[in-house]
């Protein structure tokens, strides 16, 4: 061989690094107003043409720490160019999310996790940006300026929100992801995570957040998305190639057994036809659904594939008992329902959360599959699934009779009038409708008819007119309500607050965080601490009135008290009972 072809080789792949390195590499530059256009110095080419935009708008998110009628504190402060950076500390001209840390899941409100959940879909929140021009994603900067690192992937979309076009095809690709890491520093920020390069345009990016390892709450300041108008060179080919696709454990599943292949894998006729089993088939049936009953959704598909026996096995409905497709929010439509459909007539716990947006999911697909698999259904998630509509509230209260547990968190999109169908589920038992339209007439009837309730989440419902006629009514009504979120109720009184301490004795949790109308002098925070014996969480986040007697009277009276969030001297604090004793956690 000539020694000329190894030195091409070498140099082959010396052009390819520097290319990769390159469309990896992000400009960066000062900041202006809005997007702004930077020419390459080394050739005058388009394809080295880049755009750098802030986020325009934030069309969606799943919670925020603020209120829905103000500015501070809330997602819609990642619009824009910073407020904060590159300063560091605790603003409220920042976007903060409602939790932190794991206090939250061990709170008695907190809910069972589902089964066969994939161990790398790890994200609690969401936040979704759009920008002005479409453009193929060369970085993308987050700013963080306070407790960082709760960032753990980031998403592009197609489609474009602002076309008048609807688009034929919805993709989303992951442009970065990594496990929930602890960050040994709570400064500012930029974290600039190398992306993967993508073969479509987008000026859709989604942000999915963990902050189970942080020590306070994380604080985003602005989001900066740099790319190219034209296609980059390598897009057709050594964009797709990372070092990501090669984990075995990415549950995209680049191999394509992921949700998008689910409707071929559960049709699949073409069934291996092994001359024996290896004496998998003498094993007992129980058995074999034991052993199967530990693999996720997508290994079931490819499993099933197998052989008959394996097939007859991964179709029983007892292999869906609990099924959560919230993992798979991204390749979740009409069609995977209808193929799901036969084998989840047994289902008991599903969780659709966050699925069905941008069209994925119709009412029609949604009712047909209640139809058939919503008489054993017990428990349901549809957190911020937006393509609910009053029409699937009524079929969700007709064909679901043993319902006790229904999740609409951030299910904003619904009109009010919907909300007078969730009456008609008297089994109920813990409902969640923190960030919805409720109104005060629905809710009304809902505690009425549902007085087997146990835990209630009203947390910024704007809608309710008079939170004291709404606290009498849970007093009256729901003498089993074991856990209460009236986060940011604006009216709320003494009045109410004494209603409900007669009413509800078994209450173990009360969230009355920014509830601006409470106050320390009319008693009420001690009569909670004298009728609720059984308090282990308590918030009463911001209110500026809380006193030393007060405290007194939780300590005397709420030995299980175990969460403890007040104000001290204008210093936010939360604390944690911990035998018998007052220690901060942070």
């Amino acid at each position: 061989m000539s020694p000329v072809f190894p030195m091409l080789t070498v140099l082959t792949m010396f052009y390819y690094i520097c290319l990769r390195r390159r469309a990896r590499t992000a400009t960066r530059g000062e900041m202006m107003n809005s997007h702004r256009t930077i020419e390459s110095n080394s050739r005058a080419s388009p394809l080295n043409t880049e755009v750098v935009q802030y986020a325009k708008e934030v069309v969606d998110f799943s919670s925020h720490y603020g209120s829905e009628n103000s500015m501070s504190y809330t997602m819609w402060n990642l619009a824009g160019v910073p407020n904060v950076f590159p300063s560091s500390g605790d603003f409220t001209q920042t976007a903060v999310f409602r939790t932190y840390g794991t206090w939250w899941d061990q709170c008695p409100s907190a809910s069972l996790p589902f089964k066969r959940t994939p161990p790398n879909f790890q994200s609690q929140d969401y936040v979704e940006l759009t920008f002005e021009q479409q453009v193929y994603p060369t970085a993308v900067h987050v700013l963080e300026t306070y407790h960082p690192g709760a960032v753990i992937r980031i998403l592009a979309c197609s489609a474009n929100p602002y076309s008048p076009i609807p688009p034929a095809e919805v993709r989303w690709e992951i442009l970065w992801s990594e496990r929930p890491t602890k960050v040994n520093a709570s400064q500012a920020r930029q974290f600039k995570p190398c992306i993967k390069q993508i073969n479509f345009p987008t000026n859709l990016i989604r942000l999915e957040i963990n902050s189970s390892l942080l020590d306070y709450y994380t604080e985003l300041d602005a989001v900066v998305l740099h790319g190219t108008k034209d296609k980059p060179v390598l897009s057709l080919k050594t964009s797709l190639i990372d070092m990501n696709d090669l984990e075995d454990e990415d549950y995209e599943e680049k191999d394509g057994c992921g949700m998008d292949s689910l409707n071929k894998k559960f049709s699949s006729t073409a069934l291996r036809e092994g001359p024996n089993n290896g004496y998998f088939d003498k094993l007992p049936y129980e058995l074999i659904q034991l052993i199967l009953n530990h693999l996720t959704l997508p290994d079931l598909c490819r499993l099933a594939q197998t052989c008959k026996l394996l097939n007859q096995h991964c179709c029983d409905p007892l292999q869906y008992i609990h099924l959560n497709l919230q993992p798979y929010w991204a390749k979740l439509n009409d069609t995977s329902l209808e193929f799901l459909q036969a084998r989840c007539t047994l289902v008991q716990w599903l969780n659709l959360s966050w699925t069905g947006n941008r069209g994925f999911i119709s009412v029609a697909g949604f009712s047909r599959f209640l139809k058939v698999c919503g008489s054993e259904l017990v428990r349901l998630e549809l957190s911020c699934s937006h393509f609910l509509n009053e029409t699937c509230l009524e079929i969700i209260s007709e064909m679901c009779p043993n319902l006790q547990d229904l999740n609409l968190s951030s299910c904003d999109k619904l009109p009010p009038q919907a909300f007078n169908h969730i009456a008609k589920l008297c089994s109920l038992k813990r409902l969640v409708l923190y960030r919805t339209k409720v109104e005060q007439t629905a809710l009304l009837s809902i505690l009425n008819f549902c007085s087997e309730l146990q835990h209630l989440s009203l947390g910024s419902c704007v809608m309710i007119e008079d939170y004291d006629v709404i606290a009498s009514m849970i007093g009256a009504k729901c003498k089993k309500l074991r856990t209460l979120d009236l986060w940011r109720c604006k009216d709320i009184t003494e009045k109410g607050i004494a209603e409900l301490a007669s009413g509800c004795p078994l209450l173990e949790e009360l969230d009355l965080g920014w509830c601006p109308t409470l106050q320390s002098s009319t008693g009420c925070f001690a009569r909670l601490a004298r009728q609720l014996p059984n308090l282990q969480k308590l918030f009463l986040t911001a209110n500026r009135s809380v006193c030393d007697t007060d405290i007194e009277e939780l300590a005397c009276n709420c030995t299980r008290l175990r969460q403890l969030d007040i104000l001290v001297q204008g210093v936010g604090c939360h604390c944690v009972f911990v035998e018998e004793r007052l220690q901060p956690s942070s």
